[in-house]
């Protein structure tokens, strides 16, 4: 269980990118999700230890019985953790093998045969084995993403932090790489930072919603969309209704189908006549909050 509690952190352009964020987060795959500038990576980077925050707390069970001060014991924490940033550079003209072999001495494993045994197993387990000699530079973006989350996973890590890590990816291997995160999510504690609230949707039974530095939801998306229920309308509208629509509610999305827009309201009763009320998803739930939390700024 990772507890974090009233983090705080405010950048030296005046931008807080943390205000108060408070969350409790299991063992498991938990989503952290919110547009860009939300704040995420500004708190994924404060939980890996690469930047400091201004106040507030972080703790983390060790798994015997203890816990880790994660603002303070840094040495501690990265000996607990396997970070996938949302910008993982690889050297293009070095192998799979080669280049997580050096990372593998970096994190500590100085026994040759325990390392070459433990760099083989994470192979495989990304499914990288059959590539595993090739140089990086010709990996897909996909290839490239596991072999982040191999790096991630030296060591044994008990809490394991992916920012961004699905977006470019084409669906053949997003679905490959969230599959793959599920399964390392069975045993240790895995934050997935994204804008996709797909992924969140399909993989993580826990999850918080963010904005401008805020938390503003955190529970399982299943009660958070059970909450919306009967609240959601869906009409197609003129283009050119558009703007009326936006100012008269509270619209949570809009897609061109068939070159018409399609629009979702927020609402208690039905908004005019041609609505229909949908059944609300996690997509809904999230513009919502967004929507209400802009609205009370």
């Amino acid at each position: 269980m990772l507890v974090i509690r009233d983090l705080n952190k405010t950048y030296a352009n005046g931008v807080r990118a943390l205000d108060g964020v408070t969350l409790d987060i299991p063992r498991g795959m938990f989503g952290l999700l919110g547009p860009n500038g939300a704040g995420k990576s500004s708190l994924m980077r404060t939980l890996a230890t690469l930047q400091e925050a201004d106040s507030g707390t972080a703790t983390f069970e060790d798994g015997k019985g203890g816990s880790i001060d994660v603002l303070r014991d840094k040495d501690a924490v990265r000996r607990q953790l396997g970070y996938l940033p949302q910008d993982f550079g690889v050297y293009p003209k070095v192998s799979a093998l080669d280049l997580l072999e050096h990372f593998a001495v970096l994190k500590g494993l100085t026994d040759r045969k325990q390392r070459r045994d433990i760099v083989d197993g994470l192979l495989r387990q990304v499914n990288l084995w059959d590539v595993r000699k090739r140089k990086l530079g010709g990996f897909s973006g996909g290839m490239r993403q596991r072999f982040g989350i191999a790096q991630a996973l030296l060591g044994n890590p008990r809490l394991v932090i992916v920012d961004e890590p699905t977006a470019g990816l084409d669906p053949e291997e997003r679905n490959r790489f969230l599959n793959l995160l599920a399964e390392i999510g069975e045993n240790v504690a895995v934050i997935l930072s994204t804008h996709i609230v797909e992924d969140v949707t399909d993989l993580c039974p826990n999850m918080a919603i963010m904005n401008k530095g805020k938390v503003l939801l955190t529970g399982r998306p299943a009660d958070a969309i059970a909450e919306l229920e009967g609240r959601v309308w869906r009409k197609r509208v003129a283009k050119e209704a558009l703007p009326q629509y936006e100012r008269d509610f509270t619209l949570l999305s809009t897609r061109l189908v068939a070159g018409a827009p399609v629009i979702h309201v927020f609402s208690a009763e039905s908004p005019e006549e041609g609505f229909e009320r949908v059944a609300p998803d996690l997509e809904d739930v999230y513009f919502q909050r967004l929507r209400q939390h802009a609205k009370a700024a």
